[in-house]
């Protein structure tokens, strides 16, 4: 193991855990990023391309938050077990957590086949955009069990302290799509459909890293036989939280661009292209910002599992520290860097403007949104569900009323500001919250194991 979980300094190892952990969300990014600037750069066809990739590109990240439904639902469970010095259950565990994502992988890729024509109508794509919607998602969902098993498994080699391997299982994928991807799209003239199988054939590669390392050099690797319905459910019920803000964010920006296209009229395209950009920027931030606070649960439950309830308030400071460092430097990215950011999308200046501007409003909030991560999941970690989902549910409820509110009542390019009213309503609750509670949880898991 590259990391001692319970007896190294709680600032060395948050850093050792975090740093790797963003590092490989950043990159990660790159998937769908690199993907949109290549298309967004087709000649003639560039921003209708870049609309129909956008259409897709919600959906195709709510299909892979089934990936940390299983994954992140079962790290806290996994890291609990070592915590208490129990093997024999943590590979009782992985072994069901792994059976359990093959089986939502093909009920999801049979279901978003049947349906595809349809959801895409209803999430936005015109008839000039579908095509391509069309070709990208067509080819895209083909690979969902590559998707899944790489983002999934890749979970469980970090809860057992590999941050650097699980680092690098990413990096492989997503330094072979941005390698793939001008030779599909521009070399074949593949359009489209080349970014979709660039994408397929990287995460197809990632997933098998990270099979090959679970299966063979990993502290607990994947056995087969022992499954239990009991021990998914718990599984289930424990990643809840994280797979319905993944799925309800993307379901927010399905809503956004339905919505665009509904209120904006005449530009309806044009504000999708614009979301597609700002979307991507803000996954530049949520998705290495997750990486810190979803990264280091192990550490979280691991300390929680064994009683140690000094260090898991360390950790937790030093994980808020970081968090918050992190968005300040993203917020001081969009104000400084914004334009450059945009121009990498499109040559058009009308469009940098627009977007820019919509990158702006939805960043003026990152800090208060490092600190509800950083809580959220830090209750997560300790498997405390009924504290994460209820924090989780109130910000994304603030966030569908105002979604749907705004452009209703105001120009359909208000819409963004719905985001920061989302973060500011979300953690005026989580920190008073957790001051609250966080004593009493940790006095409580003491408490059984003294009994």
């Amino acid at each position: 193991m590259e990391n001692d979980l319970g007896r190294e300094p709680i600032p060395r190892l948050v850093l050792r855990i975090a740093i790797p952990s963003m590092l490989a969300q950043f990159v990660s990014v790159l998937y769908s990023i690199v993907d949109r600037i290549f298309v967004g750069n087709i000649p003639q066809f560039g921003d209708l391309s870049l609309a129909g990739v956008g259409v897709c590109g919600p959906i195709v990240t709510m299909i892979g938050a089934f990936a940390f439904l299983v994954g992140i639902g079962g790290t806290p469970l996994m890291g609990i077990a070592l915590g208490e010095g129990n093997r024999e259950k943590a590979s009782h565990i992985l072994a069901n957590c792994f059976v359990l994502l093959c089986g939502i992988a093909v009920i999801v890729t049979g279901t978003a086949m049947l349906f595809k024509e349809p959801m895409l109508r209803l999430f936005g794509a015109s008839d000039t955009t579908y095509p391509y919607a069309e070709s990208y998602f067509t080819i895209y969902i083909s690979g969902t069990i590559f998707s899944l098993l790489s983002v999934g498994m890749y979970q469980f080699i970090i809860a057992q302290g590999y941050a650097k391997v699980g680092m690098c299982s990413v990096i492989l994928g997503a330094v072979l799509n941005i390698i793939l991807d001008p030779i599909f799209i521009y070399a074949l003239g593949m359009g489209v459909r080349g970014a979709a199988f660039a994408t397929v054939i990287s995460q197809a590669t990632s997933a098998a890293f990270v099979l090959t390392f679970l299966l063979k050099k990993a502290n607990i690797t994947i056995s087969f036989g022992g499954y239990s319905l009991k021990t998914m459910v718990r599984v289930l019920q424990m990643g809840f939280t994280p797979f319905a803000i993944i799925a309800v964010d993307n379901i927010m920006i399905i809503a956004m661009n339905a919505l665009l296209q509904k209120y904006g009229g005449a530009q309806g395209d044009t504000l999708i292209t614009i979301n597609t950009i700002v979307q991507s920027f803000m996954l530049v931030l949520t998705m290495p910002l997750g990486g810190i606070s979803g990264g280091t649960q192990c550490i979280l439950s691991y300390n929680y599992g064994a009683g140690h309830s000094d260090r898991v308030m360390k950790a937790q400071r030093y994980i808020a520290g970081l968090c918050i460092a992190y968005t300040g430097l993203l917020l001081l990215m969009a104000r400084l860097g914004g334009s450059a950011f945009v121009s990498l999308f499109t040559s058009d200046p009308s469009l940098n403007a627009q977007a820019c501007r919509a990158i702006n409003i939805c960043t003026l909030t990152a800090v208060p949104l490092g600190i509800q991560y950083a809580i959220v999941d830090g209750f997560t970690g300790m498997g405390q569900i009924q504290m994460s989902l209820p924090l989780s549910s109130w910000r994304k409820a603030v966030y569908f009323i105002a979604v749907f509110s705004i452009p209703a009542l105001s120009d359909a390019s208000m819409i963004f500001y719905a985001q920061p009213i989302s973060d500011i309503l979300a953690v005026s609750l989580s920190i008073p919250l957790y001051f609250l509670m966080i004593k009493r949880i940790l006095k409580n898991r003491e408490s059984i194991l003294g009994a």
